[in-house]
């Protein structure tokens, strides 16, 4: 009996060094985001992703495997409100145990609006951006409106660092024993951001301010960072395609401005493309903003930024 007591404390002392040494059960909703906190845990653990594939943030349902990967997370990342709706009920009702990081509340995060105005309005007059801010002026996460702001804020790669900065502090907070892991390898993202970023500017630099119209609302980050010259979007948003209005406005838009190549995204196939383009000379491209088909993990970011810049530069370049 005393050795079967004695086996017993030592199977008990084991499962709680097990539980002590742990990973952290970390959630992330989509896989740019993801990539940056994998790279932060890279050596630690993996964190769960929710949306895979050409699953898009516009438009998704949480499975019910995906409902308990939230209830037993003990750090929940998400963009926000503004690009994951089907998240805001989830969050309340199952991440309450959770810590929760909403990236376009974080002080310090750069937005910017979703435009209006010409070749950017809605049909039947309705707007797809806020009221009340100028297409070019940022803004910050403090007293943000939401839905009025573009979501895809990690095409930015200022903003990417500080998501890098935050999942550190974040996972520390959680898991102070691998503190030294979390720091290196955000220091190491850090390094390869800032590198990835005076390599893109360079990429990018001849086809600056040649004009292209993009299928929804989603690079005003990348155009920004990198003087990208979009001058309007086939959608009105990702939900819905356009109208009649729409694709008269398009055309005319092409005509009038000589976009260069029209781009379509692997999430939401448009037939309406071809009817577009048919008479003129513009190209066509594909860009992806969430990175559909690239496999998870801390390498994806830098995939998907490099699989944008040649995408642009190969539709958008002299020939």
């Amino acid at each position: 009996m005393r050795l079967l007591g004695a086996a017993g404390a030592f199977v008990a002392v084991l499962a709680a060094a097990v539980a002590a040494t742990a990973a952290p059960r970390v959630v992330v909703t989509v896989k740019p985001l993801h990539s940056l906190v994998a790279g932060v845990m890279e050596g630690v653990g993996t964190p769960e992703l929710i949306i895979r594939g050409a699953g898009s943030p516009h438009t998704y349902s949480l499975r019910p495997s995906e409902a308990r990967m939230l209830e037993d997370a003990e750090l929940i990342f998400w963009i926000g409100e503004a690009l994951e709706t089907f998240m805001e009920r989830p969050l309340d009702a199952l991440g309450s145990k959770a810590r929760v990081v909403e990236v376009m509340g974080l002080p310090g995060i750069a937005l910017l609006p979703g435009r209006e105005g010409g070749a950017w309005d809605a049909d039947a007059g309705e707007p797809h951006g806020g009221p009340g801010r100028a297409a070019d002026e940022p803004a910050h996460a403090a007293g943000h409106g939401g839905a009025s702001f573009d979501g895809h804020l990690w095409l930015d790669s200022a903003n990417a660092e500080l998501i890098v900065r935050v999942a550190m502090e974040e996972l520390t907070r959680i898991d102070p024993g691998n503190r030294g892991r979390y720091e290196a390898n955000a220091a190491r993202l850090a390094a390869r951001i800032s590198a990835l970023d005076a390599e893109l500017k360079a990429t990018l630099s001849p086809v600056s301010g040649v004009p292209f119209i993009v299928f929804h609302d989603a690079y005003r980050y990348l155009e920004k960072r990198y003087r990208l010259r979009a001058v309007g979007s086939v959608a009105v948003s990702p939900e819905r395609g356009p109208g009649a209005r729409r694709v008269r406005e398009i055309r005319e838009k092409i005509r009038s401005l000589g976009a260069r190549c029209v781009f379509s995204e692997p999430q939401f196939p448009s037939t309406i493309l071809a009817t577009l383009l048919e008479g003129t000379d513009t190209r066509r491209g594909v860009l992806d903003p969430e990175g559909a088909d690239l496999p998870p993990g801390p390498d994806a970011w830098f995939a998907l930024m490099r699989s944008l810049g040649a995408s642009l530069v190969q539709c958008l370049a002299v020939r």
